[in-house]
């Protein structure tokens, strides 16, 4: 049987993420969708059972969550959810043809960062405000 010569797929030692944008930004998508799924899904189960166990359980759930460590991971959620939601719209944007360019995926990738950071801030802002 004749083999061919068959190009592999890149793997992380061939991308130079020091250097370049794009793929350090393709990992780190995979990698939040996988933070949100595995964290996300663990804390909302412990959030509603906690609820459905009963009052005592759900102010100590309420209370976990109110913690600086419970803001720190609500925190970091919330960093993760809007990255993996504008790296998501900016694929889209892809699948449509547009900025496909090396200066287009770059610049993409910089509005993308600053779409993350000011969702963020505004999401904290507006919460701690109606919070307090």
């Amino acid at each position: 049987m004749p083999t061919h010569e068959r190009p592999l797929s890149p793997h992380l030692q061939v991308y130079k993420l020091h250097r370049k944008i794009a793929p350090a930004l393709s990992i780190s998508h995979r990698i939040t969708g996988m933070l949100m799924f595995c964290l996300g899904t663990l804390f909302v189960i412990l959030w509603l059972g906690a609820a459905a166990y009963g009052p005592e359980s759900f102010a100590t759930a309420q209370a976990l969550f109110a913690s600086p460590l419970g803001y720190l991971v609500l925190f970091g959620w919330t960093v993760v959810l809007f990255y993996h939601m504008t790296n998501g719209i900016r694929h889209l944007v892809w699948d449509t043809g547009c900025q496909v360019s090396i200066a287009g995926v770059r610049r993409t990738g910089l509005t993308m960062l600053a779409a993350v950071v000011a969702l963020t801030a505004l999401v904290w802002i507006v919460g701690l405000a109606v919070a307090l």
